[in-house]
């Protein structure tokens, strides 16, 4: 399980690493769930979740960084479970009252195909059980918490809700605005407005964080993404 700590005393731990990422940040009281995976990972989810939770702590928060059937299928039964406070965008209330949030458009030929497809053939794997949010938020969110150096920031592109968590400008936890997948780039495979993405990564830069955790493969250093946005930026 991957682990990291910032400056002034976060803990971050990996509780799922297959297909879609789930990070836990904790220091002292307070504990902040990124992410709940699908539906098929919840025992995984739980037994990493009780592992990695400090023996004293009850988890807090869950925030969702998009709304996607893969970071979110598991939200409603962990609000029933621990009752947590739900964080999303405000762009991902309709969604969740549904419980179904669009694909994103494809990257490129082939995933735009899978996309559409997607979309029109097995929409019923993408669903999750509706859910209602506790905290919805438009615009940076500072956590009411004594000396908590935790801030949501809005990083739309991938999709309209995409939010990301800002630990101590140190870490940044970031859904699908980025892909740790492969190893020299971090362009994800779908999004629904590149420009818009692109701008996010210049957002997540001025934060100062030196390393991004996405929803998908490994951590993402600071000179990768500067070095992608260099190149990209250029396009739009």
């Amino acid at each position: 399980m991957y682990r990291l700590s910032t400056k002034n005393g976060y803990e971050i731990s990996q509780v799922i690493s297959k297909h879609s990422n789930v990070w836990l940040v904790q220091k002292n009281q307070l504990s902040v769930l990124v992410d709940s995976g699908k539906t098929k990972s919840r025992t995984q989810l739980m037994h990493g979740l009780n592992t990695a939770l400090h023996q004293q702590n009850d988890l807090q928060y869950l925030m969702l960084t998009h709304t996607h059937y893969d970071h979110c299928q598991s939200a409603k039964a962990l609000k029933d479970l621990v009752h947590c406070n739900i964080i999303v965008s405000e762009n991902a209330v309709p969604s969740i009252a549904a419980g179904y949030t669009h694909l994103p458009r494809g990257t490129n030929y082939v995933t735009h195909i899978l996309a559409k497809a997607g979309h029109a053939l097995m929409r019923k794997k993408f669903m999750y059980a509706p859910f209602n949010a506790d905290i919805t938020i438009s615009d940076d969110y500072l956590f009411p918490a004594p000396d908590a150096d935790l801030r949501i920031i809005t990083t739309p592109g991938h999709s309209a809700d995409s939010i990301s968590l800002i630990v101590d400008n140190e870490v940044a936890i970031v859904g699908d605005a980025m892909f740790g997948i492969f190893r020299n780039h971090v362009f994800p495979p779908f999004a629904d407005d590149i420009p818009e993405m692109i701008r996010s990564w210049g957002k997540l830069l001025n934060t100062g964080c030196t390393t991004f955790l996405p929803g998908h493969g490994r951590a993402i250093s600071r000179e990768l993404l500067e070095k992608e946005f260099r190149i990209f930026s250029k396009t739009i």
